[in-house]
């Protein structure tokens, strides 16, 4: 029995009758996930309470401990009625997800495109001013810096395929292949991220160069992200 199954079968027995949906989401449930890929759960409850949430409890602390993300618990209102909330993890959702348990909360969900937009600047904005952050006092540690922006470009590449998608184009599959489509669809280069990404799955070969180098032009990277979700607004 897979880590998976136990979670699933693990959250029947503690939420027996209570238990609607476990959906895995985000680029474990796709078809070319990889072994660095984050098991992300969404965990749908007829309703949450205390009672829930200390019946969980076992459950949530055992997941903690296989180094997985939290698991995301929602009611089915919460679900229902979360879309304009959290637009960019819905809509990934919508894009990447494998129902593990009861029905697909996911399917008949409209995501609205009123904050959308907004949401994916913020984020990539937010991104980009958190690597300044983290990033200024480490510039002559060349191995934490490097250790920074690896820890990071799974996020911009999740990112990067809102960007896509406000580009009206169809995300592939794959964060190198979202990296490639982005530098298309923006015609400029993306080499610091598939650098990046090659570092990360420790790729034979992958040379990242000099790490201070390498973050410079990562953050331009960033930047015209930012800029090209930005001028979507203004069109």
């Amino acid at each position: 029995m897979n880590v998976l199954e136990q979670v699933v079968k693990k959250l029947d027995d503690a939420l027996s009758g209570r238990l609607v949906s476990v959906v895995l989401y985000g680029s474990a449930a796709s078809s070319v996930a990889d072994r660095l890929s984050d098991l992300n759960v969404l965990v749908v409850l007829k309703a949450i309470t205390p009672r829930e949430l200390a019946d969980s409890e076992p459950v949530v602390r055992w997941w903690k401990e296989q180094n997985q993300p939290p698991l995301l618990m929602m009611s089915e209102e919460e679900v229902s009625q979360s879309t304009d909330s959290f637009p960019i993890e819905f809509r990934d959702m919508q894009l990447r997800r494998r129902v593990l348990f009861g029905t697909d909360p996911i399917e008949p969900l409209t995501v609205a495109d009123t904050y959308y937009r907004a949401l994916v600047e913020h984020e990539l904005r937010g991104g980009l001013l958190r690597l300044r952050r983290l990033g200024g006092p480490i510039l002559s540690n060349a191995p934490a810096l490097l250790a920074l922006c690896v820890e990071s470009v799974a996020t911009f590449c999740m990112l990067g395929r809102h960007v896509l998608i406000l580009a009206g184009a169809e995300p592939p599959a794959g964060r190198h292949a979202v990296v490639g489509m982005l530098a298309k669809t923006l015609d400029s280069s993306m080499k610091p991220l598939e650098i990046l990404l090659d570092v990360r799955a420790e790729k034979p070969g992958a040379d990242p160069g000099d790490p201070s180098e390498l973050f410079a032009e990562y953050l331009v990277c960033i930047s015209k992200l930012i800029a090209f979700v930005d001028q979507k607004e203004k069109k």
